[in-house]
């Protein structure tokens, strides 16, 4: 459709045009400009060219929207982490291309166009998000359609399909649209159908209904402390940043008193002053605490969320241990390859956390809480495993520490505000260092406090009951639409290549209804 230049140039637009659609800016419609760009730079494209299109619009993306990875460790990360999501991402283009090539053959007809192929593209578009957020070392599934959405009338459609449901809708549309004017039947309002219906659709449904259950008293405590991995610091000093910020609503009477990730530094299950100073803050809330450190247990390191009470001889009481600790943040896989790669970053990581295996959910005083520990946030699994363990809330401890004066605890925030919709649950996200916020059911702001400054929230944060499609359904839509769209076209390709094809639309009259068709395909 376009030459390998102007692809080139289209691709690369539409990843830095993406990137605006991400928080801060949150400008969420430019993913219908962004998304046909990228689409467009693959129609026609063979294989080496899809390669490049594609990497170009990873670059685009990735480049900018991870920036802050560089924030305090230098360039090396950042591009390594960027170059590879975009490799993925020109890996994953081919597949798009070919369902161009292919499609058009086995399906010329009008609605093949506007239907079948919008839909497999689509398809293929959440089975590239879906690998980068598998693969490779658990993925890292950041920069996905749907959490651009998180302040758009899009993000309730997530409480029907989950994030990879409002992603393939998105591109879908998009696809539409493009094949729409491709046929050119820009006169022919009919054959709009198909993108006007899932515009309707993403625009028009409303979030899936929850149950009330009441409310649950939460007293959540930023306490800026010193938390980052460069940070100059004395032992103790965040715990004490914590304690101090928690001074004045000691007295409010919370059920549950929540601290953010890394908020003890120091593992309270083997530190006997610490535990002990942690029971007489239990018992002066007359409240239980959720607290996050890390433990040890034997020779094995975990990123953990405890629950703690003052009137238990035995505590912790329960234990989450972070279930997606992060490759080259907290572990470093293959560490005596990368050693040789860049030994002075690698060697500034000298514990191997372990990933956790507990179900993210804690039972306090009948109430359910689902858990996430910061980047578990981004993972689907963590979040529908929660719900179905009976969260009438969720809880999110993050350390945004080493990122401060970035984006990043911004666009976290947006993963948060989508999770809360997608499972029709408020939820308590809680930083270090900020942002930290309450987002009710349907993602609106409860509560906040501002970045960078020691504070504490009490709130009376709303409980519901009742799963949602999302979270019923959302590994299978997942699997449908990954798995499913590439087997559909390792199909479609057995079918082409065999010479198996639906009948072509007769040969139109000129300026007749079919014009396009053949030559478009």
């Amino acid at each position: 459709m376009l030459p390998l230049w102007a692809a080139s140039l289209a691709a690369l637009a539409g990843g830095l045009i993406l990137t605006l659609a991400f928080p801060a800016l949150s400008w969420w419609p430019v993913v219908f400009v962004a998304v046909p760009l990228a689409l467009v730079s693959l129609i026609g494209r063979r294989v080496w060219g899809a390669v490049l299109v594609g990497f170009l619009f990873g670059a685009g993306l990735f480049f900018v929207n991870l920036g802050f990875t560089a924030r305090y460790l230098g360039p090396i990360p950042w591009i390594a982490l960027s170059a590879l999501e975009a490799a993925l991402t020109a890996a994953a283009a081919v597949p798009i291309a070919l369902a161009y090539r292919w499609m058009p053959r086995f399906a010329p007809k009008t609605w093949g166009r506007l239907v079948a192929l919008p839909a497999l593209v689509a398809s293929l578009w959440v089975a590239r998000e879906e690998l980068l957020g598998t693969f490779p070392y658990g993925g890292f599934p950041w920069a996905r359609v749907a959490v651009t959405q998180a302040s758009s009338p899009l993000a309730e459609v997530t409480s029907w399909t989950g994030m990879s449901g409002l992603s393939f809708l998105i591109v879908a549309a998009c696809a539409a649209g493009i094949e729409w004017v491709r046929l050119g039947q820009l006169r022919r309002v009919w054959a709009l159908a198909p993108t006007v219906g899932l515009l309707v659709l993403l625009f028009a449904v409303p979030q899936f209904p929850t149950t009330d259950a009441g409310s649950l008293r939460v007293g959540a405590v930023q306490g800026n402390g010193p938390a980052g991995y460069f940070d100059e610091r004395e032992a103790y000093d965040v715990f004490r940043a914590q304690v101090e910020a928690t001074e004045p609503i000691v007295d409010a009477g919370v059920d549950v008193l929540l601290w953010p990730e890394g908020s003890v530094d120091a593992d309270p299950t083997t530190n006997a002053s610490v535990a002990n100073a942690l029971d007489d803050l239990s018992e002066r809330i007359e409240a239980p605490l959720l607290i996050g450190a890390v433990t040890a247990r034997g020779d094995q390191y975990f990123n953990s969320s405890l629950l703690w009470s003052g009137d238990d001889e035995e505590n912790p009481v329960r234990t989450y241990d972070k279930r997606h600790p992060v490759p080259f943040g907290e572990y470093v896989p293959n560490r005596d390859f990368f050693m040789l790669l860049a030994p002075d970053l690698i060697g500034l990581i000298q514990r191997e956390f372990t990933p956790g295996t507990a179900a993210p959910f804690f039972d306090v005083d009948g109430v359910g809480i689902g858990l996430a520990i910061c980047f578990d946030v981004i993972y689907d699994d963590v979040i529908r495993e929660g719900a179905q363990a009976g969260a009438e809330v969720f809880m999110f401890q993050t350390n945004n520490a080493d990122f401060r004066g970035t984006d990043e605890n911004l666009q976290q925030l947006a993963f948060a505000r989508m999770r809360a919709i997608e499972t029709g649950r408020a939820v308590v996200n809680l930083s270090t260092v900020g942002t930290s916020q309450v987002i009710d059911a349907d993602g609106s702001t409860l509560d906040a406090l501002p970045a960078d400054a020691p504070g504490a929230m009490v709130t009376d944060v709303p409980l519901r009951t009742g799963l949602t499609p999302a979270v019923v359904a959302g590994e299978a839509v997942q699997s449908i639409l990954g798995w499913g769209s590439v087997t559909a076209l390792a199909a479609l390709g057995v079918l082409v290549r065999r010479g198996v094809r639906t009948p072509k639309t007769p040969a139109p009259e000129p300026g007749g209804q079919g014009a396009g068709v053949d030559s478009a395909a």
